[in-house]
């Protein structure tokens, strides 16, 4: 344990949903869900006038649609997002150069890497001083930051600090600060552990700090339980590692012939997971996240993903979520590629990422390619779009040979609605934008 609450933890703001509420005026203050629009299609973000209405991330869009149904849904830009988390990442590089990504809205960074002070009103201010840095160079993003003496702490503080805020969880309040969390809030802890821990009579985490190591080991085993009872004492020294060069590993193949037989494909990705797990076991890496790719006959594509509460090399683990996730895909018009893949990679197996409110194994994502070209190929809602007499805009919506732009923009304001045919000639889909500049800083 550091002396210091040296270690920083950002969240973005319910990110994916607040990319698109920056870049779509007419959707600021309103519910906005994005995630898979098909039938089995799950929630990837919800903004937070959403969540009011108990839509979460993992929730099965069909579910999303019950609860909230004047959100504007969404398919994804992951270009956006990628460009936005990019000018994070660097924001967070200019304080250290020890930073690890955890995916594209989240990182630690180890403060104690550059000298400057540590106390606590320097690392308050040093966090405003970031997030109002970040808020100006991302157009309006907001983000919750964590500061405390270990990874643990400074997760567990940007947790408190949603949305939107700063917490500071002072070296020597590590204990009472989490002893009323519930006992999820222990990485590690997913519903299988927690329904264990329930018959021992545990809801919170003092409830954990009551019991002593042999109890927890006789119940979920040696590794477990003594991870587990350190954890309850806030007992965590990971050190922040910078992301490895290895970013992913994936196995994928191209079929002579497109396949329609569920069972078969699922053969193929159990044997795309046992090989893509050999690659990972001799790196010596452990995977956060699992990935299923599907191509279909068109070119379409859809990625499917699932980040684990923690981290695996298992050949099990990866091939059951794989066979899940494309369990979650129609494939009756036939597939002509499948891939497997893992990412989030890391050096230990107990690695977790915990959401203190989380009611489901893992977060998923879900994002579509279309074909390229594009133009009358398909208008996913959302997706940036250009028309040669009206300009940018977006799709509103689209079915029965018609396709509804919304013409606005970021820097516009709240912008006019037009319908079009499907194939017109002047309507086609916008090429990514270019990563914008970080805004200079004042003479």
């Amino acid at each position: 344990m550091r002396a210091t609450a040296s270690i920083l933890h950002l969240d973005l703001d319910a990110f994916f949903a607040a990319v698109e509420q920056r870049d779509k005026p007419s959707l600021r203050g309103k519910p906005v869900i994005v995630g898979g629009l098909g039938l089995r299609g799950v929630v990837s973000t919800a903004s937070y006038e959403a969540r009011t209405f108990g839509v979460g991330s993992a929730m099965a869009m069909s579910e999303a649609r019950r609860r909230c149904p004047h959100a504007a849904f969404l398919s994804g830009r992951f270009d956006a997002y990628r460009k936005t988390s990019a000018i994070v990442m660097r924001l967070l590089g200019e304080l250290s150069p020890l930073v690890e990504p955890l995916s594209l809205d989240e990182a630690f960074v180890d403060l104690a890497a550059v000298e400057r002070p540590l106390d606590g009103p320097a690392l308050l201010d040093l966090a405003a001083d970031l997030r109002a840095r970040l808020t100006e160079q991302t157009g309006g993003l907001t983000a919750s930051v964590g500061l405390g003496s270990s990874k643990f702490m400074a997760k567990v503080a940007s947790e408190l600090a949603k949305p939107n805020g700063i917490r500071l969880v002072s070296p020597g309040t590590e204990v009472e600060t989490i002893a009323a969390l519930p006992a999820r809030a222990i990485p590690g802890v997913g519903p299988a552990t927690m329904e264990r821990l329930s018959r021992l009579g545990v809801v919170t985490v003092a409830d954990l700090q009551q019991l002593s190591p042999a109890e927890l080991v006789r119940e979920l085993g040696k590794s477990s339980g003594e991870h587990l009872h350190r954890l309850s004492w806030a007992d965590d020294d990971r050190p922040v590692e910078p992301e490895r060069e290895t970013k992913s590993i994936s196995v994928e193949d191209t079929f002579e012939h497109d396949i329609a037989d569920p069972a078969l494909l699922a053969g193929i990705a159990e044997r795309h997971a046992e090989q893509v797990v050999n690659r990972l076991v001799k790196a010596e890496l452990f995977a956060r996240t699992v990935t299923v790719k599907v191509r279909w006959p068109d070119f379409s594509s859809v990625s499917r993903s699932r980040t684990l509460n923690g981290a695996t090399d298992r050949v099990a683990v990866v091939a059951q979520i794989a066979k899940e996730l494309l369990d979650g895909l129609e494939v009756s018009q036939g597939v002509r590629l499948l891939g497997v893949g893992v990412s989030g990679l890391v050096q230990v197996a107990q690695e977790p990422l915990f959401e203190l409110e989380a009611t489901q194994v893992g977060r998923v994502l879900e994002e579509t390619e279309l074909p390229v070209p594009s133009r009358g190929a398909g208008w996913p809602a959302g997706a940036d779009v250009y028309h040669e007499q009206y300009g940018p805009g977006w799709i509103w919506g689209s079915g029965l040979g018609r396709v509804t732009v919304r013409f606005e923009t970021a820097a516009t304001g709240p912008g006019p609605v037009r319908t079009f045919a499907a194939d017109d000639p002047a309507l086609s889909r916008a090429l990514p934008a270019a990563e914008p500049e970080p805004a200079s800083e004042p003479a």
